[in-house]
């Protein structure tokens, strides 16, 4: 069945089968004769235009197989006859020259059966020597073709048998890494965790000091600070400063000590200009040294 159905052709439409009383009582014919031969009834189905054309289809070519294997088997049986005659005649002529096979012996009737099974393996069609030659040679060929083939594949087995150890090996370190990075992934993502509140945290702060420096940074400028003012011009300054007080405090004193001295109009008035005038040499001192300082730092 399954043999006949592979020769169905699908392209078989409804409309070209047709639904025709004949065909249906050839399936049926068919199909009745093909189920008792495997001993089963024909199961029951609806009879459509497809399953009728599929089944006609197969009725066909199984009829056509039927009557090919019949006369191949006609054939068949028609040179078995042949052969059995052939082989009387032949009996009775080694009979008429004393060359039956009963007066042989027992040893040259089993080589004979071995030489014609010999025979049969090399498919050879005589007994010549020349043919169990070509016979052999052409065996000792397949045999060096077949050795050949053999060598090869077992190369190659041995190569694929190296691969796949190798793949092995490497998907054994693979697996061993896979487990250690699975076993890692907790400390990781722990680690990771905390860079990222760290990280969370140092972006607040830029921002919060970006906020501090532009507040510093508007003070500064409200207060008139330039770049020329800087921490070593100050500290420089603030020396001058100290030198200044220490040269103007004995000034300030002797001043002081004039207040308690009675009034003379003329004396004060020489030592008050003469203080002014150490004053004012001082601060023109003060101002030279701030000046240098200046521009040594520009």
């Amino acid at each position: 069945m399954s043999d006949l159905s592979s020769t169905v052709d699908p392209s078989i439409s409804e409309g070209t089968s047709g639904f025709d009383t004949s065909r249906i009582a050839e399936v049926k014919a068919w199909l009745v004769s093909q189920f008792e031969a495997a001993g089963k009834d024909v199961p029951g189905f609806e009879y459509t235009p497809r399953s009728v054309a599929h089944l006609h289809a197969l009725a066909t070519a199984s009829q056509a197989k039927t009557q090919a294997a019949g006369i191949v088997a006609a054939d068949l049986r028609q040179k078995a006859t042949e052969y059995r005659s052939q082989a009387a005649r032949i009996r009775e002529i080694l009979e008429n020259v004393g060359l039956a096979q009963e007066s042989f012996p027992q040893s040259a009737v089993a080589s004979v059966q071995v030489l014609a099974n010999v025979a049969n393996l090399l498919n050879v069609r005589d007994t010549e020597m020349s043919s169990y030659l070509v016979a052999m040679g052409d065996i000792s060929l397949r045999k060096t073709g077949v050795e050949e083939k053999r060598a090869k594949v077992q190369k190659e087995s041995i190569l694929l048998l190296d691969y796949t150890r190798k793949a092995i090996a490497r998907l054994t370190y693979l697996k061993r890494i896979l487990a250690q990075l699975e076993d890692d992934v907790p400390s990781c993502e722990a680690q990771m965790h905390h860079w990222k509140t760290n990280l969370e945290i140092m972006l607040s702060k830029e921002r919060q000091y970006l906020q501090q420096y532009s507040n510093y940074k508007a003070i500064l400028n409200r207060v008139g600070y330039t770049s020329d003012i800087s921490h070593g011009v100050l500290v420089e300054m603030d020396e001058h400063r100290r030198d200044l007080e220490k040269k103007t405090k004995p000034i300030l004193d002797t001043l002081r000590s004039y207040q308690d001295l009675p009034p003379d109009k003329a004396l004060a008035a020489l030592a008050i200009e003469d203080k002014r005038r150490q004053y004012a040499a001082a601060e023109k001192y003060l101002e030279d040294v701030l000046q240098s300082a200046l521009a040594t730092t520009e």
